[in-house]
């Protein structure tokens, strides 16, 4: 019987000089190279200007680099963790440092702090935390207000404890940051009233709920009892009130998108979720019906493309089936991923469409 044997990557000096004369970053960390003439070893992937094939050596590991006498190359640091991890143990500094900040922070200052100027700061930080800096500190800081409205004694009080210097900066963006009246917000949303109603469609049954402002839920599952504790467990002190004749149109009209998902969804939505969330949501409508994409492209298509992780996990806490489209969200293979409402009504549901 003929065994077939696979070389492994890079084996050879001839595809090692191929991978640095592509600077192909998928080599870095499997060898390095050095070059005689200037003493130093680098990466594959680095930028810096090309050597002559003669004075070039392939070594297994920095050590054995260094061993052989040469320096790491100051450009692309070889015996430093790889360029993305460095950046993200920046990003992670920066964000400290933000989280610290009682008021809004100098953000140059941050920028000098982790060692960028503040334009390669703004860059780096979008693409591994997904947004900019201002909108981290503006996140954090509603986070604060959330936390001391729940904490303190009035809603003026929260406001200085939140780092806020004078209460209408804080009232201008209120409705914004939490989603209703800071003293709403502080007796728990009590007072709030979300419309709801359970039905079936060919996908099981189906929860729809709605503040005046919009629909705020759409649940998809076997059973209706789990959708409504569900309902119940992100709206535990709203006045919840059962589905009267006039919402029997609105549900209809979701009933309708998700028998005919092309049909698209022409009712406003009242959704809540991080800067981050709101723009993975935005993107995911923008996906025309029939079409799908994967995570990587995504993230891509809202700037953030270090952020495939934190993409997937807005699509998770997505709230609202189908208006909010993010089954249309594949693997990188084009094949089925996780679905919070299971991958057979995914898969329905992309049929459906592309049909």
């Amino acid at each position: 019987m003929k065994i077939e044997t696979f070389a492994e990557p890079y084996a050879s000096p001839d595809a090692r000089w191929a991978a640095v004369q592509s600077r192909d970053r998928a080599a870095d960390g499997v060898f390095y190279y050095s070059v005689r003439t200037t003493g130093v070893y680098c990466r594959p992937s680095c930028g810096a200007r090309p050597a002559l094939r003669a004075n070039v050596a392939f070594h297994a590991s920095c050590l054995e680099a260094e061993a052989a006498g040469f320096r790491p190359c100051l450009r692309c640091k070889p015996d430093q963790p790889p360029l993305p991890e460095r950046q993200a143990q920046l990003v992670a500094e920066a964000c400290r440092l933000i989280d610290a900040a009682e008021d809004t922070p100098d953000f140059d200052a941050v920028a000098r702090a982790v060692g960028m100027s503040r334009f390669h700061f703004q860059r780096v930080f979008k693409t591994h935390a997904g947004v900019t800096p201002k909108a981290y500190a503006a996140a954090r800081r509603a986070a604060r207000v959330r936390e001391a409205l729940l904490d303190t004694g009035s809603v003026t009080d929260a406001v200085y404890a939140a780092g806020f210097n004078s209460s209408s900066r804080f009232y201008a963006g209120s409705e914004a940051m939490l989603g209703m009246a800071p003293s709403r917000f502080k007796a728990g949303g009590a007072g709030e009233e979300i419309r709801f109603a359970v039905a079936a469609c060919s996908l099981g049954a189906i929860l729809v709920a709605a503040t005046e402002r919009g629909i705020c839920a759409v649940l998809m599952g076997d059973d209706p009892e789990p959708l409504v504790r569900d309902l119940q467990d992100r709206f535990p002190k709203a006045n919840l009130i059962g589905a009267d004749v006039g919402f029997e149109r609105t549900v209809a009209q979701v009933i309708g998108l998700v028998e005919a998902p092309r049909i698209g969804l022409d009712l406003p939505l009242d959704v809540r979720g991080t800067a981050f969330q709101q723009r993975v949501w935005a993107a995911l409508r923008a996906i025309p019906a029939g079409e799908t994409v994967s995570y990587t492209e995504l993230a891509q298509r809202i700037g953030s493309p270090a952020a495939v992780r934190a993409v997937a996990g807005a699509c998770a806490a997505n709230p609202v089936a189908v208006a909010i489209p993010c089954h249309r969200v594949v693997r990188n293979d084009g094949g089925l991923s996780g679905y919070r409402w299971g991958i057979e009504r995914k898969a329905a549901l992309i049929a459906r469409e592309k049909s």
